[in-house]
């Protein structure tokens, strides 16, 4: 497998860098970009990590060299957030960003599954996906916005709450990246009841973590760390797919059937090209239920703003 990694010198992308250079199959290539000059150094610090993973750094303006025969990239490029700011403000330093390393994508390795990892999510999946289409090389199944850390949060919040163990968890989270589009689908929890204050104010911590994450770092960041992890978890997920592997099953934001919203994030399974079959919602608490309706409107602006953005 060969993974390419553009952002790769940011605190989200060195993260991810050491995650898949210990994890990666043995024979894998990792290809490291970013536009800073110390992307080289990162990748020769990585390859002194005694692992069959084989990693290369590129930096400049053109990410084409990185791109090359990439199966899988992963785009974590963009500045983060910082206190004060949502995810909307990111827009316009990140919209830019990602229209410019898809375009480069499309001609350099089109047929590669893409994992969008940069913020506002709900808004750059539309931004790719419209770049995508109009080079002509838009494949729905192929494009994803990776919203793991939603679920991984979810695990580790349940799991404080009940005493449990973390990984005995999975937690569904469907809809979108951000505020009230995050929604844990808690009544699918097996073997885990909740009150209903339990529920709302769960949803609430969910939905407010990474402003969480935010605030305690005063300043200096937003999720990068459980980001990283959460960016492996997906990338290795499509990694297993594409190696034929069955049953890979993760939720992402996806090209939905159009009956929600134009992306929406659900339970996919994956396989060897990309997205295999959106896997049902299953049955929605009066709650679950309600929090959905209520997201539907932001959820549409979002993607709007993206294709705008392009189409402008």
């Amino acid at each position: 497998m060969k993974v390419a990694v553009l952002g790769a010198a940011g605190g989200i992308g060195q993260a991810l860098a050491l995650l898949l250079k210990t994890q990666l199959p043995s024979g894998s290539e990792l290809s490291l970009y970013d536009i800073a000059p110390v992307t080289p150094g990162v990748a020769v610090d990585l390859s002194h990590i005694p692992t069959a993973v084989v990693t290369k750094g590129f930096c400049g303006e053109d990410a084409s060299p990185a791109l090359e025969g990439a199966d899988i990239v992963l785009i974590s490029a963009g500045v983060a957030r910082k206190p004060g700011m949502d995810r909307s403000d990111l827009f316009n330093v990140n919209a830019g960003i990602v229209r410019n390393l898809v375009n480069q994508v499309a001609k350099t390795a089109p047929e590669a599954l893409i994992g969008i990892i940069t913020n506002p999510v709900n808004t750059t999946v539309a931004i790719a996906a419209e770049a995508l289409k109009k080079a002509g090389v838009y494949h729905p199944a192929k494009l994803f916005g990776v919203t793991t850390l939603d679920i991984i949060r979810s695990n580790t919040f349940v799991a404080e709450l009940k005493g449990l163990e973390p990984d005995s968890l999975e937690v569904p989270v469907i809809g979108g990246h951000s505020g009230v589009t995050i929604l844990p689908l808690l009544s699918q929890v097996k073997g885990v009841s909740f009150s209903e204050q339990e529920v709302t104010e769960l949803t609430r911590r969910i939905q407010n973590a990474g402003t969480e994450v935010v605030e305690a770092k005063a300043g200096g960041g937003s999720a990068t760390l459980s980001m990283g992890q959460a960016a492996a978890r997906f990338g290795l997920s499509l990694v297993r797919a594409l190696q034929g592997e069955a049953n890979v099953i993760e939720c992402a934001y996806v090209e939905s059937d159009g009956n929600l919203s134009r992306f929406f994030a659900q339970p996919l399974l994956l396989g060897r090209n990309g997205l295999e079959q959106r896997l049902p919602l299953g049955t929605l608490s009066e709650f679950e239920q309600q929090s959905l309706h209520n997201m539907l409107s932001v959820l549409k602006q979002d993607i709007e703003l993206g294709v705008n953005f392009i189409n402008q």
